[in-house]
């Protein structure tokens, strides 16, 4: 078997409503809805699933609970524009920009939270010379 991309992760959620304000709202994804009453946010082709910790959706993880991930988002917007987006919705940055190494090679990244507490990194690919 070889696995060649990520359709779709799961994020387990204490507001359906912060978190889809936080992710449509600040990260600039799209809020869906699909099947009966579900919610999730799109970026790309790819999409998070958002399960209430109310009431997780199963199957699910062994322990679902919100504020266990640990997220990070590529994007060409250069980082200084988004710690300005990130001031401007008061969302604190924990740390950066910083040189990381993302899966494909260098990045340079910023840190935040989203409001269940999950680690949200936003990084820009480093071309290589």
């Amino acid at each position: 078997m070889k696995i060649d991309g990520l359709d779709h992760l799961v994020l387990t959620v204490a507001s359906m409503e912060a978190s889809i304000a936080f992710y449509a709202g600040v990260l600039g994804m799209e809020a869906v809805s699909f099947g009966e009453g579900r919610r999730a946010v799109a970026f790309g082709r790819q999409k998070i699933n958002l399960h209430p910790a109310s009431a997780p959706i199963r199957p699910h993880a062994h322990r679902p609970q919100p504020g266990s991930a640990d997220l990070c988002f590529l994007t060409a917007t250069p980082l200084e524009e988004v710690l300005a987006q990130l001031a401007a919705a008061g969302v604190a940055v924990e740390e950066g920009p910083v040189p990381r190494t993302g899966a494909t090679g260098p990045i340079r990244s910023v840190y935040c939270r989203d409001p269940d507490g999950n680690l949200v990194e936003i990084a820009n690919p480093v071309p290589v010379a």
